[in-house]
């Protein structure tokens, strides 16, 4: 099955067995970020819509330990980057229905939750297929190491993904069950 199939299986399955009551648990996060020895404490986050996992409690935890959160916006180069937001700022709704912060203050998160689509054993993410995640990690890796942890439903799980040379590996994965490191 390619990307596009395994997609829209995917996301198909995500609407028919969402469940909105579900969401993570902000200590087991905080514990894996700890291990991460960081100095800092940026945080790129995603604002959940279209069934994704929702991470508002988590957003909100973090806000309230003072971690230092950012948002993904699109830019009109197909680009994205990630700027300054807090629980208590304003969001814009994007072309693509996603809300995004109005913030200019453009900032490099050094530990990244990535929504995701599907992901396999091998720690490979399916997104929407805009590669706009994939092209933001290969920009920045240039200047600093970003951990990444993909968020979804343990469903979302396959055995194998496909993969090309543009896809950028996870460091670790959460559903609402377990982490997958």
């Amino acid at each position: 099955m390619n990307k596009s199939a395994i997609r829209k299986k995917l996301i198909n399955l995500r609407k028919k067995n969402y469940i909105a009551n579900i969401s993570l648990n902000p200590n087991k996060l905080f514990k894996l970020i700890e291990k991460q020895n960081l100095s800092s404490k940026v945080i790129g986050c995603y604002y959940p819509f279209n069934y994704e996992l929702d991470i508002l409690n988590i957003l909100e935890a973090l806000d309230n330990e003072n971690y230092i959160l950012s948002l993904p916006k699109i830019l009109k180069n197909n680009e994205m980057n990630f700027f300054q937001w807090s629980k208590s700022d304003p969001l814009k709704i994007n072309s693509y229905g996603i809300p995004e912060p109005i913030s200019n203050k453009k900032i490099d998160p050094d530990i990244l939750l990535i929504p995701l689509v599907g992901f396999d054993s091998q720690f490979n993410r399916l997104g929407y297929g805009g590669g706009y995640y994939d092209r933001y990690l290969s920009k920045v890796k240039l200047d600093k190491k970003i951990f990444k942890i993909g968020v979804g439903f343990s469903f979302q799980g396959v055995k194998n993904l496909p993969i090309n040379k543009f896809d950028q590996k996870l460091d670790c994965i959460i559903t609402e069950k377990k982490i997958i490191l």
